[in-house]
């Protein structure tokens, strides 16, 4: 089985990701049956008690302390979005490692579905692995450098607390 390393993860700058998350909300994508549908961008916060202070609407807040713990729920939660970012304050620990985290047990599970040998082992992995060409990402310069441009942004953050941020 191939292993991913923190140097596979692709990244994705705030402004890329502000844009992406600005457009799901009024263009639906053509895929390739030529129906179209709503892309569907998965925000996965992974601070702990620097959570305070401001977060990117809609995010999932699964701190990086328990994030292991609850990780086969959240792959079932994410089966059907077509991103998922990952962050912390300044993605250069937490946010890279559960994207690290999530990317390996998808596959692993995504294999295991594969060589499921019994009836039983198919109902329970049926729905692993549906979204094979899901993308993840790590935010570039995690939520720091988010709100220094979206921090005010209530388009795209929420709760954001000006006076937390201002020594950044």
């Amino acid at each position: 089985m191939e292993v991913t390393s923190i140097a596979d993860l692709k990244r994705i700058g705030r402004d890329e990701l502000a844009e992406q998350l600005l457009k799901t909300k009024v263009v639906a994508v053509e895929s390739a049956d030529g129906t179209t549908k709503q892309e569907k961008i998965a925000i996965v916060d992974v601070r702990d008690s620097d959570y305070i202070g401001g977060h990117l609407i809609g995010c999932l807040h699964r701190p990086s302390s328990t994030f292991s713990i609850r990780l086969d729920s959240l792959i079932e939660e994410l089966k059907d979005h077509d991103k998922v970012v990952f962050h912390c304050a300044l993605s250069q620990q937490r946010g890279p490692s559960a994207a690290l985290k999530y990317v390996r047990e998808k596959k692993a599970l995504e294999a295991r579905k594969r060589i499921a040998s019994s009836e039983e082992d198919e109902l329970l992995y049926k729905n692993v692995g549906k979204k094979v060409d899901q993308e993840v990402y790590v935010l570039e310069g995690g939520f720091v450098e988010w709100q220094q441009k979206y921090g005010s942004d209530e388009r795209l953050t929420e709760g954001w607390r000006k006076e937390i941020w201002e020594e950044y």
